[in-house]
């Protein structure tokens, strides 16, 4: 007779693997009517911009483009020019990582970027790309929290309780911001915009019912060229708030950072637990010289986004691992049910203070860029060591007023001390403006990088699938004693025991004069005393009569 089980389920999202994925591209560029001729490239960078993430059939397609900024010296003439231009990307793949996803991650950088001057009116530029990709798709959690039994079946259960942190909402939504920096004051205004970078932060994320707030700071840097041909850098900051629909929620009063109120929802879940992380990306800018301020100080800032969020949530389990009967055989199957049982996403800060030596006298920084590449996770015996390059551009102007640039590639590491089963996945950014000094053997930098980590500990449980209990056989215990006189062996349970042995737990506890509270999962000769008692190193096992 096949036993009925009770099945219980929770909503929640799975990662696929994640794709790693290279792009490379070349292109001429021909430079429009208002440029002058190039004399020389001075320097070159590009910001990667995702304008679309599509999925489909086990199928991703991005679709983006680098803008490319160059910083040159014009022909016959002094000071620094600027130009800007889109070099567009598509990147295809496929796997079984990505079936059935409906959300793609996708994180693009520019692993390489050359561009070179072909003749004074024509680039030529070289740029490789890494993407990492992670489809997202809906996949409930379902197990077997117990089974339909008789009393005079005398089926014993074991269930156990466990903890999981479950993703229960993988969210996405474009935006526009748009606002006005002011450049920095005691500097002229701007004539021309000649590089600009911005990097966007998120420090605060809040639910309230289905909605997700979250408020962030976009940094802004901006070189410029003023009336008078010299050339200035501003920094500024400009703060934003958005809101996000999400499916269903705990109040916000559960969430980690509330203060008081009940902390289990209504489910009776641990809502204490609960995290949310947001990342923004640029998918597109527009920063202009506002053209109602006569004076340049002002600067019209439109930026095209896309946010990624993904909600995580504790739930209580109750899972059936293992069931037998002292009266009749029992069959059952069981499977592995892959928990995450622990998750924590927190950052770290390494400040980083590097020398640039330069076999010429420098007069004056112009403009400092740091960019930090992939995070490489290793393991050193205890600890996990996190590592990424961080490349530095200087751009500067010597005593003879000729502007160039130095570059130069840092190793930053992070020490954790973390357990051994636990994974992590990291990113890297330098989340505020370098600073920088002239010296006499070059230019000294320091700037913070932020490691901005995720760990989980992820682990297997065995949960019945299916159990067959035989009512036309029953146990033949006729010749075998009443009462077990047996030692306890290592790691042993009261279950491994009583199901060893066609008794129960309850029973071989109240045979020992054990209180009925103690723990059954972990008796071992070292184990002496509980609330429950001592538990002696000698147990009385009454078997059970059909």
């Amino acid at each position: 007779m096949e036993l009925e089980l009770k099945k219980a389920g929770a909503d929640a999202y799975e990662a696929g693997g994640e794709l790693v994925l290279t792009r490379e591209e070349t292109e001429e560029t021909i430079l429009p009517d208002y440029c002058p001729d190039m004399a020389r490239v001075i320097s070159s960078g590009g910001t990667v911009f995702v304008h679309s993430r599509e999925a489909r059939d086990g199928q991703a397609e991005l679709r983006g483009s680098v803008q490319v900024n160059i910083l040159y010296t014009p022909e016959g003439e002094s000071g620094i020019r600027g130009m800007e231009f889109a070099l567009p990307f598509t990147i295809e793949c496929e796997g079984q990582e990505l079936e059935g996803c409906q959300i793609l991650d996708a994180e693009v950088e520019t692993e390489y970027l050359e561009v070179r001057m072909l003749n004074p009116r024509k680039l030529f530029t070289h740029c490789k790309l890494i993407a990492r990709v992670t489809g997202y798709r809906k996949r409930p959690l379902i197990y077997c929290a117990d089974a339909e039994t008789d009393e005079s079946w005398r089926v014993e259960k074991r269930l156990e309780n466990q903890k999981a942190v479950l993703l229960t909402q993988a969210a996405e939504r474009e935006f526009t911001f748009s606002d006005n920096m002011a450049l920095s004051p005691g500097r002229p205004g701007a004539m021309e915009l000649l590089s600009t970078r911005v990097t966007p932060s998120v420090n605060e994320t809040r639910m309230i019912g289905n909605k997700l707030i979250f408020k962030g700071i976009f940094t802004i840097a901006i070189l410029y060229r003023a009336e008078d041909g010299e050339c200035y850098s501003s920094t500024g900051e400009l703060p934003f708030s958005q809101i996000m629909d999400v499916d269903h929620w705990t109040d916000a009063r559960d969430m980690p950072d509330a203060r008081g109120g009940d902390t289990r929802d209504a489910r009776g879940n641990d809502a204490e637990s609960a995290w949310v992380s947001v990342r923004v990306d640029l998918t597109g800018w527009d920063l202009r010289i506002d053209s109602a301020d006569p004076d340049g100080h002002q600067i019209s800032v439109t930026l095209y986004l896309y946010a990624m969020a993904l909600l995580r949530q504790r739930r209580d389990l109750v899972l059936l691992t293992d069931l037998y009967s002292t009266k009749y055989h029992l069959r059952y199957e069981s499977a592995p049910l892959e928990i995450t049982r622990s998750y924590d996403c927190f950052t770290r800060r390494q400040t980083v203070r590097e020398l640039l030596e330069i076999g010429v006298v420098v007069d004056s920084i112009l403009a400092l860029n740091i960019t930090c590449g992939p995070v490489t996770p290793g393991r050193e015996g205890d600890a996990v060591v996190l590592r990424t390059a961080a490349s530095i551009q200087a751009l500067y102007r010597d005593e003879g007023g000729a502007a160039l640039t130095a570059e130069r590639r840092v190793e930053v590491g992070c020490r954790l001390e973390l357990p051994e089963d636990c994974a992590v996945t990291a990113r890297a950014i330098c989340p505020e403006e370098p600073r920088g000094s002239v010296g006499d053997r070059g230019i000294e930098v320091r700037f913070p990088v932020d490691f901005l980590l995720e760990s989980v500990i992820i682990s297997k449980e065995t949960c019945v699938t299916a159990a067959e209990l035989d009512t036309e056989t029953p146990i033949d215990t006729a010749n075998a004693p009443s009462l077990v006189l047996r030692g306890l062996e290592s790691n042993e349970t009261f279950w491994d025991l009583a199901k060893a042995y066609n008794s129960t737990v309850g029973d071989i506890q109240a045979a020992n004069h054990l209180n009925n509270n103690l723990n059954n999962n972990n008796i071992n000769n070292n184990l002496n005393s509980t609330d429950g008692g001592e538990i002696p190193r000698l147990l009385l096992i009454p078997r059970k009569r059909a």
